[in-house]
This record gives structure tokens, sequence and C-alpha cells, in this order.
């Protein structure tokens, strides 16, 4: 387990150690929330590096990552744990066959630790092997009111209540990161629990960072039209944007295709991995891709 790091420039190259280039306004967030022991709540489009930053956070720390991935409908119970059903009926089998007829006796075995499931909330209350987990509360905006009601208790206390068992609370608070594609507005009350930060596209040298860290094996030129193309696309009117993580895939994809150098035809043959929707597609592919390389490449030469 490594040591939480004592300043923000320390937290920047324990980052960069698992090659996740930030801002320093975001490494500050993250070295208050280690700090104060806040949970960190990050909103941004899609594919900036949210969830990316709790599993380089995981990996440097050396700490146990445990991931809630939200979606429509997730409510309290199937976040915290639920019961091995199937396990229980064997139980209950094996105890009408010897005979035992203790209801009061074979219930508390029932509803003891033995048949609990424990999910990521309850997970992250318990004990872990090198120290307090990350716990990673993933696209919280796909849940609902009352879920995010009872997130705000849980994270107040760091405690989850099972009826039959009664009140877990956390030996050691975990580190606890939330995120948001804002696809709706979280609630203020659980916004003022955490430290936050939004989370940006970034500008053409930061993009450039990131690409060397993820994919090195690229050619300088080929990664500054990489980085310069999609920067160019995220000026357009698409119903999706890429984001930093479309830049990685893409680049990789044409490192694949063992591509020198950018062409409207092999801008169209990989479109797909930057852009997600066949209208914003159908709009790039042809005469639009090479207005925008050209673009891209009088761009580069004059900077």
């Amino acid at each position: 387990m490594t040591s939480l790091p004592a300043s923000i420039d320390e937290t920047i190259s324990l980052l960069e150690g698992q090659n996740y280039v930030c801002s320093r306004a975001l490494a500050t967030v993250v070295f208050l929330s280690l700090k104060l022991g806040r949970p960190v709540f990050l909103e941004g489009e899609a594919g900036v590096g949210k969830t990316e930053i709790a599993k380089a956070m995981a990996a440097a720390l050396g700490r146990k990552l445990i991931r809630l991935q939200c979606y429509e409908g997730l409510d309290a119970a199937s976040a915290v744990y639920e019961w091995n059903f199937a396990a229980q009926m064997v139980a209950i089998r094996a105890a009408e066959a010897e005979g035992n007829a203790d209801k009061d006796t074979l219930q508390r075995e029932l509803f003891s630790g033995d048949y609990l499931i424990s999910r990521p909330l309850l997970q992250a209350m318990e004990p872990q092997e090198g120290g307090a987990p990350i716990l990673l509360i993933d696209e919280l905006d796909r849940t609902d009111e009352p879920f995010e009601a009872f997130l705000l208790e849980a994270l107040s206390d760091f405690q989850v209540t099972i009826p039959e068992l009664g009140t877990i609370t956390a030996p050691e608070p975990p580190i606890v990161i939330l995120t948001s594609n804002r696809t709706r507005e979280v609630h203020d009350a659980l916004k003022r629990r955490c430290l936050y930060h939004w989370v940006d596209y970034p500008n053409f040298e930061r993009e450039m960072e990131i690409l060397r860290a993820r994919a090195p094996e690229a050619q300088e030129t080929l990664s500054r039209e990489i980085v310069a193309f999609v920067q160019k696309l995220r000026t357009e009117d698409l119903f999706k944007k890429p984001g930093v993580a479309e830049t990685i895939d893409w680049a990789k994809c044409l490192l694949a295709l063992d591509v020198m150098t950018m062409s409207p035809e092999v801008i169209a043959d990989t479109l797909g991995a930057i852009l997600k929707y066949q209208d914003d597609i159908q709009k790039i592919q042809g005469s639009e891709a090479k207005r925008l390389l050209d673009e891209v490449r009088a761009e580069l030469a004059t900077a």
C-alpha cells in the first residue's frame, strides 16, 4: 500500500505513474479529497477520464477498487446486499431431512453472514486488505432521486443497515469518487457532500500528453494529426462528440493498421472508432473528412 500524497505535485506524479495525465485543478481536488476524507464528484462528457481516474488512484495507492455501476431502476438493496436464496433453500431442505425443527435457530443461521452476498456499498464498508478501498459510484445520473437520497445518508455516516444483522459501519471510510455524464441534474444536497470538479475536454497539448502516455508507439506527426482532427471534430455539430477515450482508441486502431499518415480514405474506414452514431459518421465521410483534414494540416503547419 502506497501512502497518500502529501502535496498536489505528489498527486500529479502519482497519477502520471499510472499514465493518467490530469490538470492541476483536478489534481488539487483529488488531493483535497484524500486529505480531508471527502467524496469527490466529477461531472463531464462521456470519455473524458472520469472513471479512469478512480482506476489510476486504486492502482497508484495499492487499494482495492470497488465499482458501483449505476443504471435506471437501481435500488438500495441491489447496491448494498442480497441473500443467497439458493443456498438458504438447500439449508432448509437439509434441516428438514435431518429433522431439525428448531425454527428460531434455523432462521438465525439462514440470515447470518454465511448467506449474505455483499454488493458494492457493503463491500466498501467492510475491512479491506491494504486499507480503505476506492469506491467508484459511476454514472450516478442514470439513477433516480430515491437512490440519491439513500446514497446521501450512506455517505454521511459511512454505514449501512441490514435489518437482519443491524448497522454495519466502515472502520475506515472508503475513498469515494462519484461520476456523472450530466444526462440529468444531480440533487444539490448530494453535491454539497462532495468536492466538485467539471472534467472538460483537454486542450491540444494536454491531449498530446495523454496520447503519448497511452499510445507511446505512435509517431509524433501522426499523433499530432490524430489529436488535431479529434479536436476539430468537437467543434462540429455532432450528436455525440468524441472523448479522450475515443482519441486513444483511434490511435491504436491506426497503429494496428500500420497507418503512417492520415488520408480521407483512412479516416472514412476508421470513423467507427471515434464516432458512435451513424448520422455523425455520414456527416463526416467523403469531402467533409478531406476538408477537416486539410484544415488540420494547415493549422499544424502554422502552429
